[in-house]
């Protein structure tokens, strides 16, 4: 098994694109209607804004390569990129997706490291994300590497609002 990371550049934007669309697809359909899903993949991941996204300085995209294979993809924030102000001494974690098939292989821990190995690397004090409150997995993931629940927050999938816990750890437990 090798496991490689690459930071994403405009010239991965289609394959930035097919890669989160088939990762929310297949972590978030069943408990999803199709129209939400329909338009919560149609505003988040269409080529302008992915673009607007990738080209701000203050995100950050990488993909996992297990075996020479994309098998999924990171995505921080710092500064005016968080999707909740949390001040300049944060880092967000706002998105770690793994393809279904590279599931339960260490990835996501392996990209969880990166996030922290890049908050270190900027003086980062804090790192946090927002997690759906019905992703048990993600959550006990999240709690099993040393991330609490310091809040909570809306998140719209199409109409429909459904609530994230946000989740900090200090850089430093790590």
């Amino acid at each position: 098994m090798t496991l490689k990371i690459r930071k994403c550049s405009l010239d991965d934007l289609a394959i930035l694109q097919d890669i989160s669309v088939e990762t929310f697809n297949e972590t978030f359909k069943d408990q999803n209607s199709p129209e939400n899903m329909k338009a919560y993949l149609e505003r988040a991941f269409n080529l302008n804004q992915l673009k607007k996204e990738i080209c701000n300085s203050s995100s950050e995209f990488y993909f996992i390569y297990f075996n020479r294979e994309i098998a999924g993809y990171l995505k921080v924030n710092t500064h005016d990129a968080q999707t909740e102000m949390m001040g300049s001494d944060s880092l967000e974690i706002e998105r770690i997706y793994i393809k279904g098939k590279f599931q339960k292989h260490g990835l996501g821990k392996f990209l969880l490291n990166k996030a922290m190995e890049i908050a270190m690397e900027r003086n980062k004090k804090n790192v946090w994300l927002g997690v759906w409150e019905r992703n048990e997995n993600a959550i006990a993931f999240y709690k099993n590497t040393g991330f609490v629940q310091t809040g909570i927050h809306s998140f719209y999938m199409g109409d429909e609002e459904q609530k994230d816990f946000i989740m900090t750890i200090a850089c430093m437990q790590q």
